[in-house]
């Protein structure tokens, strides 16, 4: 090989080297750059996820908060019925057995969400028993 073809070929390697050696570090760096922008895009993705899934919490839990609270509200209405009517006849039951010399006994059990109640009255030889029981809405 003269030694013109011989500096030709060796320059051709050295810039084929040279070219491949900036290519080898343009594709890193295009690798770095991409990393990067893919971390940033999941930042602001998180960034913009987060006060969404913040706000689904409140407003699930102000909606059980609620419901709950309701429901509070309606066995707590349904008790003081229940109490109040439970007052009446006792007023009623104390006059008669004052009138009547009888007396009245009871007994009564709450078990899950039910109300059990038996009453035994007495006017003189004659004995009432009665039993009743109750559904409370309560939630399981």
């Amino acid at each position: 090989m003269p030694p013109q073809e011989a500096a030709k070929s060796i320059q051709a390697w050295w810039r084929g080297t040279l070219v491949r050696r900036t290519l080898l570090h343009a594709a890193l760096s295009a690798a770095i750059i991409q990393r990067w922008w893919r971390r940033a895009l999941v930042k602001r993705l998180e960034h913009r996820r987060r006060p969404a899934l913040d706000s689904y919490v409140r407003e699930a839990w102000a909606a059980v908060r609620l419901q709950s609270w309701v429901r509070m509200w309606r066995v707590r209405r349904r008790y003081c019925r229940l109490l109040h009517a439970v007052r009446i006849i006792q007023g009623y039951w104390r006059w008669r057995n004052c009138q009547t010399r009888g007396f009245v006994q009871g007994l009564y059990d709450i078990k899950e969400n039910q109300l059990n109640l038996q009453l035994e009255i007495s006017l003189g030889p004659e004995i009432c028993r009665m039993q009743q029981c109750t559904t409370l809405p309560i939630k399981e």
